[in-house]
């Protein structure tokens, strides 16, 4: 009779091990949504590609004349103007949600209106020199629905201390 039960209890240990369900090889939900996700800071620095396969052909595209001024030489306190004049070469409607530069300086002043494709725009830069003496390479960054997202254009010179009246 033990021999009947050490048999049994064998046996049942043996069905039961053999039992054990199966690893599956589909991710669990939670392997799902933390692979799949796609961080913040991406989304923001570059909305276009955005929980999206980035489409680099039917884009807005900025086209300028030039993407450097060069203002020589001016007197600190001088203002110095510039419009970078540019094309929407690409093939949607381009729209500008910003342009910024490194200081308050420089000041940039864009178009809020669609430019379609083949149209013109200009994005109009003042930089105050007052208090800015030597070389000076002043940046806008511009942020559009382009790709990249960003696009610069920089103003540079030299700025000299007024003459001593």
């Amino acid at each position: 009779m033990k021999r009947n039960i050490n048999l049994f209890l064998f046996f049942t240990l043996i069905i039961f091990s053999a039992c054990e369900p199966e690893k599956s090889s589909e991710k669990s939900i939670e392997e799902i949504r933390s692979s799949d996700l796609v961080s913040n800071s991406a989304i923001i620095r570059n909305p276009v590609s955005a929980n999206e396969v980035t489409d680099t052909v039917n884009v807005a595209k900025m086209t300028f004349e030039e993407t450097i001024y060069e203002f020589g030489e001016v007197d600190a306190g001088a203002i110095v103007t510039h419009t970078f004049n540019f094309t929407n070469t690409g093939k949607v409607p381009l729209i500008i949600s910003d342009a910024r530069s490194t200081c308050g300086c420089t000041v940039p002043d864009w178009p809020e209106e669609l430019i379609h494709p083949g149209e013109k725009g200009a994005i109009k830069v003042k930089f105050n020199t007052k208090n800015m003496l030597r070389s000076q390479k002043k940046p806008v960054t511009i942020i559009a629905n382009t790709y990249p997202s960003e696009t610069k254009v920089y103003l540079s010179g030299f700025v000299s201390a007024r003459p001593e009246s």
